[in-house]
């Protein structure tokens, strides 16, 4: 028998696969996510969407929050439950949250949720400072994942014949 954690009782991990297409992504931070209990039920469950979702760095000192992520109703905690697209206080050294607060006071750039995970049985979210893309930088992206792919796919004929 493995040793080990088994892959069936692994909380999912909630993507923003859109945001690697329309954001060119620079440094990545972990941070951590205050959550209410049924959220965290909700989470577990795999039943949120981040795709929408933002940063926000306001206030003096700044505070990360987190907008726009719809974290689904948990059924069996339905009269204590919670509001679904509430905004949540994101948890960081100081220091990275005035990095990042700096950061956004440029123009054209943003904070950007790309996963929401859970890590030693804390909720996680792993964040980008982010610029965003035109359309033709979109298609200019396309075209270079193509072209890598057509590439990898020559190389690995190559080997087998």
């Amino acid at each position: 028998m493995a040793k080990g954690k088994s892959k069936a009782n692994t909380p999912p991990t909630i993507e923003n696969r859109k945001a690697r297409f329309d954001y060119d992504l620079g440094d990545r931070f972990e941070v951590g996510i205050k959550l209410v209990g049924s959220e965290v039920k909700s989470l577990r469950a795999g039943r949120a969407s981040i795709a929408e979702g933002f940063v926000r760095a306001d206030g003096t000192p700044p505070v990360l929050t987190l907008h726009g992520v719809n974290i689904a109703e948990y059924g069996p905690a339905s009269s204590l439950g919670h509001v679904p697209t509430r905004v949540r206080t994101l948890l960081a050294h100081k220091k990275e949250i005035e990095r990042l607060a700096r950061e956004v006071s440029r123009k054209g750039v943003t904070i950007v949720p790309l996963r929401v995970y859970f890590k030693d049985g804390f909720a996680k979210v792993l964040i980008a400072i982010a610029t965003g893309r035109g359309k033709g930088d979109k298609r200019e992206a396309v075209k270079t994942r193509e072209a890598q792919r057509d590439i990898q796919r020559a190389m690995s004929r190559k080997r087998i014949g």
